[in-house]
């Protein structure tokens, strides 16, 4: 019989352990009979957990009317086939606020149950700013990249103060954006604006906007020639302290692209992870084979209608 350290790791185990060897058909019927279950007792939920699902639709369609369960066929194939790299992530992980974490979000793959994310938002801290992670001075060289509005750079002062920074590089691609960014940013000194994506590559890609929505994102490096992308390790020349990413699934290549930096200067990290069902335990991956020596954390600051909003914090 096996022996457990306590009930998180117990549950987590044993829920990677049932995936593994159940059937793929079986895990999705189980699944599915979940989501009719919230149906039937909050329709009102349910009904707007579809909504959102299929306007980001980061994870797949979800169109029970159409028989169209691709976001749980995705995550299950997740679960599945990469279940070693689930294990693997929550084995990596510092801390057991952060495995709670972990097992919560998978549980709610799961169940669609609206209290596993509840439980599990951070009311401490301000996005990206956990103080018993993530400590600033003002030698801080703070990379924001998705910098949206300049809310996080906001948030930042508010949290470490204007004098805990040496210089601020806000990247941000949505030219609307961009002007908002550099208005709210305008009153604080040592912040530069830059309108480039951020990617492994240096040169052009297209841009697949949605107003002045965070979501917007780059498509691809090929077609026509909207918008300058870059490298960190290209456009920037100074040591990097604190590196930010939330741009909508290209964290993997921007990581790829800033690997210099990351061997050399071994910045904190602040990482989104929610853009897809892999990047939960990818990017830890990836941010492991450029340097071996990181730590990580897992915080959550989004709703719980669905998963979303949670942040891989490397030190």
């Amino acid at each position: 019989m096996i022996k457990y350290r306590n009930n998180v790791d117990k549950e987590f185990y044993e829920i990677l352990e049932v995936i593994k060897n159940s059937e793929i058909e079986d895990i999705i019927y189980t699944i599915v009979e979940n989501l009719n279950g919230l149906r039937q007792k909050n329709i009102d939920g349910y009904n707007k957990l579809i909504l959102r699902y299929n306007f980001y639709k980061y994870w797949g369609e979800l169109k029970p009317e159409e028989n169209n369960y691709e976001l749980i066929q995705n995550r299950v194939n997740q679960l599945k086939y990469n279940n070693d790299k689930f294990m693997w992530m929550y084995n990596n992980l510092e801390d057991y606020k952060s495995k709670k974490i972990m097992l919560n979000i998978i549980k709610n793959w799961i169940s669609f149950d609206f209290d596993y994310l509840e439980k599990i938002y951070d009311f401490t801290y301000e996005h990206y700013f956990d103080l018993d992670i993530i400590n600033c001075n003002e030698e801080e060289v703070f990379l924001d990249i998705g910098a949206y509005i300049g809310d996080t750079v906001q948030k930042y002062i508010k949290v470490y103060g204007e004098e805990n920074y040496k210089k601020i590089y806000c990247y941000e691609i949505t030219p609307k954006v961009f002007e908002r960014l550099k208005r709210s940013t305008k009153r604080f000194d040592r912040i530069e604006c830059r309108m480039k994506g951020v990617s492994n590559v240096c040169g052009y890609a297209s841009l697949k906007t949605n107003g002045e929505n965070s979501s917007n994102k780059i498509m691809n490096t090929e077609g026509e020639n909207d918008i300058i992308i870059t490298t960190i390790d290209e456009d920037i020349i100074e040591k990097v302290t604190f590196l930010k990413m939330d741009i909508e699934g290209g964290e993997a290549l921007a990581l790829q692209g800033s690997a210099n930096h990351i061997r050399k200067d071994h910045p904190k990290l602040a990482i989104s992870i929610y853009h897809n069902n892999e990047d939960i335990w990818k990017l830890a991956e990836v941010i492991k084979e450029i340097d071996p020596t990181y730590r990580f954390y897992i915080r959550y600051y989004g709703g719980n209608l669905y998963p979303s909003e949670y942040i891989l914090y490397g030190v």
